[in-house]
């Protein structure tokens, strides 16, 4: 099928690369611009030394909705990625913790409940049906919800919404949700802490955010051998498979607007590339701010001085010279003062000074990622986005982390075994993305209001405009980055159904 229509789509991360392999599929001329030298947006890579890193997303989350889109696309995931699951699917470090400092997660009920006992002792029914319901909400969320696309505040308001969204826990928040089932602290943790990929606080979260639950002890923690980037390599050659012109080192100075509809772009360098329609995959700020002109803004910069944008951090990329045996692919330190660490990232924002952290080592699985007899670790501090930290301020929290993790991950010798370092921070995020105010998750925090509200996959102002990505529906990260390919699929093709595409038709 060639239906003769031109498509610019303007950013290579998750949600462009999946906009554009659904468009030339089904028979669009499709260009794909990104402005760095490197596809991936947030899900790059880069190596140094032997060592190869990724550096952004780690945890392949939601197989389902992958295997969906390379089925979509008429492609077998199994040929394309070599996906493990991971056992344990974390390690939790609790320091201080004189009971139980360190607990193995398994994405298992069966496996896991005896684990959660030890925390809550009589917690096994308790569990059994909080994550049979989380599993309900899933379904509804991902059948009824995540794939639809919403024209207005109005829709949540339709009969079929409000009567499956009742059952979601909507206007509850997943501190006060959590607080209803269970009692001890740490296993509540566990059960929040993938609020942090959504880049939101427990006491701000709605409670229909618990299908991550689900996600995690009722699907599993997996890996693609070689990294998350080999999903970015994935999907660029099914892309030149379809037809895709793809250009990297091409930045977008604007969107062309003629009579208030887009007909194509303008790069940096003055060429002009005609379309029929334009899909910005760009963070949404950038896109709106600084390539539309004011009157052809749908979300001018007020719009954004008002919002709660996702915390920006502070990552460390560290090759070893050795091993730490101790730590297994993904480790989360836990601070004891949960709710502080959350008024200071969201309310007080300052440095924490007691921070939850993520390290990740993906030699625990791929020895391939680094030489022989050595491991890397991934570091990840979530920080407000509004602090701009000095160098020396940089440089003290460096030590501080580090200072940190040889106590609460029992590594005495770590200053001395890294022998290849690199930091990034806000500003990092702001100069290789265009990333508002430097947030780390491309998009705004998934607080109750900003959940019902966030920014359309569409522009008021501007006719043939549409938007993919963590900055739209459905949200931050790269699942739903991949769900927001689909989204912008069925606005141009015009299909109106809120299910997931049985195929390209529909």
């Amino acid at each position: 099928m060639n239906t003769g229509k031109k498509v610019v789509v303007i950013g290579g991360g998750i949600g462009g690369l999946g906009t554009a392999a659904l468009l030339s599929k089904r028979g669009y001329d499709v260009t794909l611009v990104e402005k760095n030298e490197t596809l991936g947006g947030r899900a790059n890579i880069f190596s140094e030394q032997g060592f190869t890193f990724d550096m952004g997303p780690s945890w392949y989350l939601m197989p389902d909705v992958f295997e969906h889109f390379y089925n979509l696309v008429g492609e077998d995931i199994n040929e394309h990625l070599d996906i493990v699951r991971l056992s344990p699917s974390y390690r939790v470090f609790f320091p201080g913790d004189k009971d139980i400092p360190v607990l193995d997660m398994e994405s298992d009920i069966e496996k896991d409940l005896p684990t959660l006992e030890k925390l809550e002792p009589g917690v096994t029914a308790k569990m059994r049906k909080y994550l049979a319901r989380s599993e309900k909400q899933y379904n509804i969320a991902i059948n009824h919800f995540m794939h639809r696309n919403y024209n207005s505040p109005w829709d949540f308001l339709k009969w079929e919404i409000a009567k499956e969204g009742r059952s979601m826990n909507p206007l509850q928040t997943m501190e006060r949700y959590l607080n209803s089932w269970f009692k001890d602290e740490r296993l509540k943790k566990i059960l929040e802490y993938t609020l942090v990929f959504l880049g939101s606080a427990p006491s701000k979260t709605p409670a229909l955010y618990n299908v991550m639950n689900h996600v995690d002890f009722g699907m599993g923690v997996f890996y693609p051998r070689g990294g998350i980037y080999t999903i970015i390599e994935s999907m660029k050659k099914m892309n030149e498979k379809f037809g895709t012109t793809i250009r990297t080192s091409s930045p977008v100075k604007k969107i062309v607007v003629e009579n208030k509809m887009a007909t194509g772009v303008a790069l940096a360098n003055g060429e002009i590339i005609p379309a029929d329609y334009v899909v910005s995959n760009a963070d949404m700020w950038f896109t709106e701010t600084r390539m539309l002109e004011p009157q052809h803004q749908t979300f001018p910069e007020k719009y954004w001085e008002k919002s709660t944008m996702a915390p920006t951090a502070f990552i460390m990329y560290l090759g070893l010279n050795g091993t730490v045996p101790n730590l297994t692919h993904h480790n989360l330190r836990f601070c004891k003062d949960w709710k502080q660490n959350f008024v200071e990232i969201f309310d007080k924002p300052q440095l924490p000074n007691d921070p939850s952290y993520y390290v990740c080592k993906p030699t625990h699985t791929d020895k391939n990622i680094a030489p022989e007899g050595q491991d890397i670790l991934f570091v990840l501090v979530p920080l407000p986005y509004e602090i701009n930290p000095s160098d020396e301020e940089k440089e003290n929290y460096r030590n501080k982390v580090i200072s940190m993790m040889k106590k609460d991950l029992d590594l005495p010798g770590l200053e001395n075994m890294i022998s290849y370092e690199r930091s990034y921070w806000g500003d990092d995020f702001s100069k290789d993305y265009n990333a508002y105010k430097g947030n780390a998750l491309g998009g705004q925090a998934h607080t109750l209001k900003q959940t019902l509200l966030r920014p359309k996959n569409f522009s008021k102002k501007v006719k043939n405009l549409f938007y993919a990505g963590a900055g739209t529906n459905p949200g931050i990260g790269v699942p739903t980055s991949l769900i927001s390919s689909q989204l912008a699929y069925k606005r141009i093709e015009g299909i109106k159904h809120p299910h997931p595409l049985t195929n390209l038709d529909g």
